[in-house]
């Protein structure tokens, strides 16, 4: 992501009033980050292979809104298949991304949105996927590494890793 540069002058009271607008500028737009979203995933105490390896940028706003703008639609496989939209949004906390926006799971035949994802125990080796009709949860192992996101019509039919999950009905 570009980073923004400014120029300040404070030489006159025209200038104050280009400082000050440029500033408010600076506080509303997004924050931008040198590492990679992966990176930021990690330290937010979520897996780096929760998104994908097209990221085309991001952007984390102070807010904690999470915008993550792919190279396109595409589809990968973690324990089901996944799809991906453009753009992938969600509210972004230390082990969760909650409000999710742009990404569906493949659950017996059906597309469902995926609304949660959690990790509220590293330790217990499990993340939470919450698909509105159900919790799924699932190894932190199949996340470790950034999935190949591909074009419809270009999944391979294979599950990344190993497999693990155990379905809970609400």
């Amino acid at each position: 992501m570009e980073k923004r540069k400014m120029e300040i002058f404070i030489f006159s009271t025209k200038n104050n009033k280009i400082l000050l607008t440029s500033l408010l500028i600076l506080l509303l737009s997004p924050i931008a980050f040198s590492s990679s979203i992966h990176d930021l995933l990690k330290a937010r105490g979520l897996p780096a292979g929760l998104l994908p390896k097209e990221v085309k940028s991001y952007a984390l706003y102070e807010n904690g809104t999470l915008e993550v703008e792919l190279q396109g639609p595409c589809f990968t496989k973690y324990e089901n298949r996944v799809f991906f939209e453009s753009v992938f949004r969600a509210n972004l906390s230390y082990g969760s991304l909650t409000g999710v926006e742009g990404l569906s799971q493949e659950e017996l035949f059906i597309w469902l949105p995926v609304k949660d994802i959690i990790v509220d125990d590293p330790t217990s080796g499990l993340i939470l996927f919450d698909i509105v009709v159900a919790h799924k949860e699932l190894s932190l192992s199949l996340f470790e590494d950034p999935p190949d996101c591909k074009p419809q019509g270009e999944l391979k039919n294979h599950v990344r890793k190993e497999k693990g999950f155990v379905e809970a009905m609400r």
